[in-house]
């Protein structure tokens, strides 16, 4: 019996946009057809209706009905529907509006194919996941929710700093936290575990962990018969795909530079050190520090200041987001040293880059 395709449906205004992602895709290894191609949002709602597709990879920015009014009306009406986002511009308020709408991901034009098919592929794996699921995974009570959403972030913390032991200890606390807590039926232990396998896999794709052997998934009923299985169940997956990481960065025979810089721009909100570089990648801090420079005529402390700040600057131009929350969100922890640290960046405090934010964008200054 043959597998069902899932079939996705382009929109852009350009058509060469549209052919450009029609021959990027990786279409036919991933289970995967165009089923049309729209070139605005008021065209790609008809097409939705008509072909019912399972992803939507639309551009921002088209005439009339653009991808903003699209993605809030799939939201609404056809919330199963996944959407990848494809923009030219790298404007913070289209990302703001993509993760508002739950984008599954945002790319920016010229598009790079590998990012373009890791996302289609994390799409297979959440479409096949849904559609196998059993009706609705019941929801943990709100007290929970919270919680849980610390929690996860701790883990992913604990799985890039490849931190065995106090992974190890992190299940041992969501155990206890679950059983103090009121979710314990087991479809409400299916959506935990459901959630971090989601967690796991994202985890193993931004590490780079593309080989690793799948065997998450649904969780089995057994796996759901009591708290401690079902953190059994989930805890092996992390445990197992986290020893891989670890001999596949052990065991290369050379530093890879690249792997390096691609890691910081992925965390580069995180803690980074170049002690910690130095232990994830398995190399002396002091033959890390003279390659990297070598390399790149930068060091490892500037180049995080720069990746931190280029985001800073984004989030600065937007006047709905406190200064606070820039801080935080960059890594900073103490306002005033990001304060300081930005000023000597740009030359310009955030309140002095904010206010002169017209004068920026004049093309005639007076």
């Amino acid at each position: 019996m043959n597998k069902e395709l899932y079939k996705v449906l382009l929109v852009d205004d350009e058509p060469w946009n549209r052919d450009i992602l029609r021959n990027l895709g990786q279409w036919d290894e991933l289970d995967m057809v165009v089923c049309g191609e729209a070139e605005d949002g008021q065209e790609a709602m008809r097409m939705v209706k008509e072909l019912q597709p399972h992803l939507v990879i639309t551009d921002m920015r088209m005439p009339g009905s653009d991808g903003v009014a699209l993605m809030q009306t799939l939201n609404k009406d056809f919330p199963e529907i996944k959407v990848v986002v494809v923009s030219g511009y790298d404007d913070f308020n289209y990302a703001k509006h993509a993760l508002r709408y739950r984008a599954a991901d945002y790319l920016l034009k010229p598009v790079n194919p590998d990012e373009l098919n890791v996302t289609l592929a994390k799409c297979a794996r959440e479409l096949e996941k849904s559609t196998t699921s059993p009706e609705g995974w019941e929801a943990y009570p709100a007290s929970f929710a919270g919680e849980f959403s610390l929690f996860q972030q701790q883990a992913r913390l604990r799985f890039n700093d490849l931190d065995l032991p106090r992974l190890r200890e992190w299940f041992q606390q969501l155990e206890q936290k679950l059983e103090q807590s009121e979710v314990c039926r087991p479809r409400q232990l299916g959506r935990v575990a459901y959630e971090l396998q989601n967690l796991l896999d994202e985890l193993c794709v931004s590490n780079g962990l593309s080989d690793r052997s799948e065997e998450g998934g649904l969780p089995p009923s057994t796996a759901l018969g009591s708290i401690s299985a079902a953190v059994d169940w989930i805890s092996a997956s992390y445990y197992q795909a986290l020893e891989q990481l670890i001999a596949q960065r052990k065991y290369k025979n050379k530093l890879n530079l690249e792997e390096v810089k691609q890691y910081m721009q992925q965390h580069c909100m995180e803690m980074i050190t170049l002690e910690h570089l130095a232990q994830i990648f398995f190399v002396s801090k002091e033959y890390l520090s003279k390659a990297f420079k070598k390399e790149y005529d930068v060091n490892v402390t500037d180049y995080v200041v720069q990746l931190r700040m280029a985001r800073a600057r984004e989030w600065v131009m937007d006047d709905q987001i406190p200064f606070k929350h820039i801080a935080e969100m960059t890594g900073y922890e103490d306002v005033s040293y990001f304060y300081r640290v930005f000023k000597k960046h740009f030359g310009v405090s955030p309140g002095e880059m904010r206010k002169g934010q017209p004068k920026l964008s004049d093309p005639f200054p007076e």
